[in-house]
């Protein structure tokens, strides 16, 4: 009797509004009573300045923004995750992935810009603390964030996966990646430049037009579809079968193609710099 060789693969994804419906930033700062506006207006201002990497903006304001930093301790950082709602079903899509699918067997790990103890706490009892990477502070004594130790936001993303991939000894071609927004696009171009699957959960444009697949849902399991399809080569009717046999039935499969075309009149004359200023 042969034993069945297993197909070893990294499972790598982001948290915010990716296993989560909300932003941990707008989470906190409800908690904090400060006005959501407040956190989105500066948020959006460090973005357009390019003053930090893609998703580290709430780490930023929690260092240097005295009406964060003066209120923030860790316990406001935990509370926040136990308030975050999260999509339904990621436990078992945890479980599915490590050990559910025959002849494979996917390390999951979350990549997140939010400080870890806001993730940690938001899935605990479903994703081990250990397989979570987010943004590490020092505190002082009284309890205020002291430094930053390491963001794992742009190109940070990057760093974790790879230093993943050499801890678990998995192939550049083996690994999936999946986030919604701007901030993973490093990781994303990464995993694609590796021959890896990259799968956006948004219609965000910054990542579809990156991503191998796109999938909307808000059942986590949904990204297990791109993954039976592009790692393991399984036929739809497979696939279906396979959901029946976690408990759910596909009622809806749509795949669709957008194209986004904006159309300019060859009568219509061109205005320069100059004039439309």
């Amino acid at each position: 009797m042969t034993e069945t060789m297993i197909k070893q693969y990294l499972f790598a994804s982001d948290f915010d509004q990716t296993l989560s419906f909300n932003d941990s930033g707008l989470v906190l700062t409800e908690l904090l009573g400060i006005p959501a506006k407040e956190f989105e207006a500066k948020a959006a201002g460090m973005a357009q300045m390019n003053l930090v990497q893609q998703g580290a903006e709430l780490a930023y304001l929690l260092l240097h923004d005295p009406a964060f930093r003066s209120k923030v301790r860790r316990q406001h950082l935990v509370e926040t995750g136990k308030r975050i709602p999260l999509k339904e079903n990621i436990e078992q899509l945890y479980e599915t992935l490590r050990n559910g699918i025959p002849g494979y067997e996917f390390d999951f790990y979350i990549l997140s810009a939010a400080p870890v103890e806001i993730v940690q706490s938001a899935l605990e009892g479903i994703v081990p603390a250990d397989h979570i990477f987010g943004t590490e502070f020092e505190y002082e004594e009284d309890g205020t964030i002291g430094r930053l130790v390491r963001a794992t936001a742009g190109y940070g993303k990057v760093a974790r996966i790879m230093q993943l991939q050499q801890e678990l000894g998995i192939g550049r071609d083996h690994v999936v990646y999946c986030g919604d927004g701007s901030s993973d696009i490093n990781a994303m171009l990464h995993v694609n430049d590796g021959a890896g699957l990259t799968i956006a959960v948004s219609e965000s444009r910054s990542v579809t037009q990156i991503a191998r697949r796109t999938v909307l849902s808000d059942n986590a399991l949904s990204v297990l579809v791109p993954i039976l399809e592009e790692v393991t080569h399984w036929t739809q009717p497979q696939i279906r079968r396979f959901f029946e046999s976690q408990g759910f039935l596909m009622q809806e499969w749509a795949r669709m193609r957008t194209d986004v075309v904006r159309l300019r009149s060859t009568r219509e004359p061109v205005m320069t710099a100059e004039e439309g200023q």
